[in-house]
């Protein structure tokens, strides 16, 4: 029997698939990232009384080897709280133990949040990279920023809505003029979506902020290294700018003020090598 991963919404319920849908139904388990959380959206579903096994962060290593062992002959169902389980969460390495251990696995396909921010955000896609959660500590993320960026292709990012105000604050000590498209909330009823620089986006969240945030970061550091990068990605990024609601002004007074910069700290280079 195959061990399979079933995305669960994301937040509305009719985003659900079929497929989805009757893998819960004739699940003889179903793996859970928290219980608690599967237990209301299978009754939501209507496919309350299932038999749930918690599967988390926390208890990965001891319940590994219990779930493999039961799917070898029943089927198993993996959810995650909403999503695709395995993103961002342990499931990934049940998978490379399934696989290791002979136990055939199904990934159904559904709800993405990454994927949905990527394409709202109108940025450019023909390169992207899902980057996860930056890391906890400010000098952490900002060494995180500064390598993403340095790839020149839009970035995406998840963050809790206690630390996002801070995130911002290092993405804009990196990339200061970075265009950025924050997404929270995505498919609920209070969905938001906020459009600008890191300083701009921070400023128009919220107090409070609340719910599930992500965010994408359109290409950057190839606009700045000029005839060594990509000859379109330039162009990209204005037009990634331009997409995010930049007017044309702003984007000019910010090239300007990025090159009158760059010009600086040319010169200041030049003085301390003849020093």
């Amino acid at each position: 029997m195959p061990l399979v991963f079933v995305p669960t919404p994301l937040g509305n319920l009719r985003d659900v698939t079929l497929r989805a849908l009757d893998t819960l139904r004739d699940a003889d388990v179903i793996v859970a990232e928290d219980t608690r959380v599967a237990r209301k959206l299978l009754a939501a579903l209507g496919l309350p009384g299932r038999s749930i096994w918690s599967y988390r962060e926390q208890n990965a290593a001891s319940a590994t080897a219990g779930i493999l062992e039961r799917a070898r002959t029943a089927l198993v169902a993996v959810t995650s709280d909403a999503g695709m389980p395995g993103i961002s969460d342990p499931g990934c390495a049940l998978v490379a133990a399934a696989r290791e251990a002979g136990v055939e696995v199904e990934v159904l396909p559904g709800p993405s949040a990454s994927l949905g921010l990527a394409l709202l955000s109108g940025f450019p896609l023909e390169r992207f990279a899902f980057e996860g959660f930056p890391p906890r500590s400010a000098g952490a993320r900002r060494a995180a920023f500064a390598r993403a960026l340095e790839a020149g292709a839009t970035t995406l990012w998840y963050e809790s809505p206690q630390r996002i105000r801070g995130t911002l604050q290092d993405l804009a000590a990196v990339a200061p003029d970075a265009a950025v498209f924050l997404l929270r909330e995505y498919t609920k009823m209070h969905e938001e979506r906020l459009s600008g620089t890191p300083a701009e986006v921070a400023a128009a969240l919220a107090e409070s902020v609340r719910g599930e945030v992500a965010f994408a970061v359109a290409p950057y550091r190839a606009a700045e290294r000029g005839e060594d990068a990509d000859p379109n990605a330039f162009e990209d990024a204005i037009d990634a700018l331009l997409a995010s609601g930049h007017r044309v002004g702003d984007i000019r007074k910010a090239l300007y003020a990025r090159a009158d910069a760059r010009k600086a700290g040319a010169k200041q280079a030049r003085k301390a090598a003849d020093s």
